[in-house]
């Protein structure tokens, strides 16, 4: 790509008018991107179909050239890649949204159109609860998907669990951060910012380099989160927080959208059961279950049938679990499994899932288990 190409799409994205769709239409209105900055106001207002009111003056289309051509030295300085959303190289699914970014700035090699792509988003402050269903996810998707991809926000809590979790798995992490790629936020994230552009993965942003951070841009990021995977999962949201905006905006971009159930006396589950509630959100245990909903395929791998005992060895909420199922004729709901073995439900239904996953036992319409 030659530099002045470059230097137009960070220009063009960096007028407050421009909007996805008018970069969309400038190919139908045969308006290249050196005419977009070239051609008399007058003259480009009728070619694009604009009104008179709302224009695109020749000295602020100067002005943005002139900070374009600053920024992308920073870029070539600073090894960063620039993606604009008329390009091949431009993420697929991100394209989908239509208020995507025009242009977005990435520290890193990560892949971002992997067959296989999860968001992880959640509170700050997560329970051992949800930090362990975040590791274990991971863990289990990885285990299947060797393309697997994970995408967060680098936030505290669930963001960074996910992150660290997908390095632990040896598979990239996408961080989407709310500020300028010359600085890392939060700041005690820097290690980990590293070893996510170092294992494969990257940091991209939408704003242009020594950007602050504050909470509308917190908000707008959101959406690349939402818009960048096959499903966005919760684990462990306040009814109110960036993971519901997060989830609501995956919503209506089609997105899947799962959520970690809790008690009902958890803040922290409040908003993942109220996304169940209203049918926002599938409700998840474990990765079989995104696996189920999603319908994705092993790339590759030949899973040879797990042989286990007829009766195998569990131990604790397990072992209860399977001896109950054992002695019933029917399938049971997990509301009589409650009531039967006393476990809690939160327990209850992380410990289905994995027994679920590990081939134990087999789930039927309506919640109910049986022994595999």
């Amino acid at each position: 790509m030659s530099d002045p190409e470059i230097i137009y799409e960070i220009a063009i994205s960096r007028l407050s008018k421009m909007t996805p769709d008018l970069v969309r239409a400038l190919p139908e209105r045969g308006v290249t991107l050196e005419d977009f900055f070239s051609i008399p106001t007058p003259e480009l207002t009728s070619a694009l179909g604009l009104s008179g009111s709302f224009r695109f003056e020749k000295m602020e289309r100067d002005e943005a050239l002139f900070n374009a051509r600053k920024e992308y030295e920073l870029m070539q300085k600073h090894n960063i890649t620039g993606h604009f959303i008329l390009n091949e190289d431009y993420p697929f699914r991100l394209s989908q949204a239509n208020d995507a970014p025009i242009f977005y700035y990435q520290i890193g090699t990560a892949n971002l159109d992997s067959q296989h792509v999860v968001s992880v988003v959640g509170t700050r402050r997560p329970t051992p609860y949800g930090i362990d269903f975040c590791k274990k996810l991971i863990s289990d998707l990885a285990a299947y998907f060797p393309d697997l991809l994970v995408v967060s926000g680098l936030a505290y809590g669930i963001d960074a669990a996910a992150h660290t979790a997908a390095l632990e798995a040896s598979r990239p992490t996408v961080a989407v951060v709310a500020h300028g790629l010359n600085m890392i936020y939060p700041a005690q994230h820097r290690d980990l910012a590293r070893k996510i552009v170092k294992e494969g993965g990257a940091i991209i942003s939408e704003y242009p380099f020594c950007s602050t951070p504050y909470r509308q841009r917190f908000l707008e990021r959101n959406r690349i989160v939402a818009a960048l995977p096959d499903a966005v999962v919760v684990v462990e949201s306040d009814i109110k927080g960036g993971a519901m905006s997060t989830a609501n905006t995956a919503f209506s971009y089609s997105r899947e959208v799962m959520a970690l159930p809790g008690r009902i006396s958890d803040q922290t589950s409040s908003g993942c059961n109220h996304l169940i509630r209203k049918e926002k959100a599938h409700l998840i245990t474990c990765g079989a279950d995104l696996i189920e909903i999603l319908g994705w395929q092993p790339l590759d791998i030949k899973l040879a049938p797990q042989q286990r005992n007829l009766f195998p060895e569990l131990d604790g909420d397990s072992k209860l679990i399977y001896d109950t199922l054992r002695f019933s004729s029917d399938p049971m709901q997990t509301d009589r499994l409650h009531m039967q073995t006393q476990i809690p439900i939160p327990r209850l239904m992380s410990t289905l899932g994995e027994m679920e996953f590990d081939g134990i036992v087999i789930r039927h319409p309506g919640n109910r288990y049986s022994i595999a």
